[in-house]
């Protein structure tokens, strides 16, 4: 029985992009990336390990996601954020919070790449 991940994302661009080299790291993992528009709860429950990036706080199309994660408990489970400023890192700690998720340090991109060895060890801090 594989390990499965899930990726959900606002459906921007880099976030997408970002999701995607995420997806290319997780070997020996079934990855389901998918935008909070179409997420459901059910996506999340046999996932081992999760990832949620948005570039900006409170998108809307995560508005089904911040109220499921105040009523979950995924204590332990590991989860990691990624996103392009410190403010929606915040935003993402902050909906994460009542789940009791394992969050692992999270990711701030730039408008440079991010060097595939940095992501990887990244990825590699939130699965161990």
């Amino acid at each position: 029985m594989s390990k499965k991940a899930l990726i959900i994302t606002d459906g921007t661009e880099s976030i997408k992009e970002t999701a995607t080299l995420i997806a290319d790291t997780l070997s020996g993992f079934e990855t389901k990336i998918c935008s909070a528009e179409i997420f459901e709860g059910t996506d999340l429950l046999p996932a081992d390990v999760f990832f949620i990036g948005c570039e900006k706080p409170s998108p809307s199309s995560f508005s089904y996601l911040k109220d499921m994660l105040s009523h979950i408990n995924l204590a332990s489970r590991k989860c990691g954020i990624f996103s392009v400023c410190e403010e929606t890192i915040e935003y993402l700690n902050g909906i994460l919070n009542d789940s009791e998720a394992a969050l692992g340090a999270p990711l701030i991109l730039t408008s440079e790449k991010v060097p595939l060895p940095a992501l990887e060890n990244w990825v590699e801090g939130i699965i161990k």
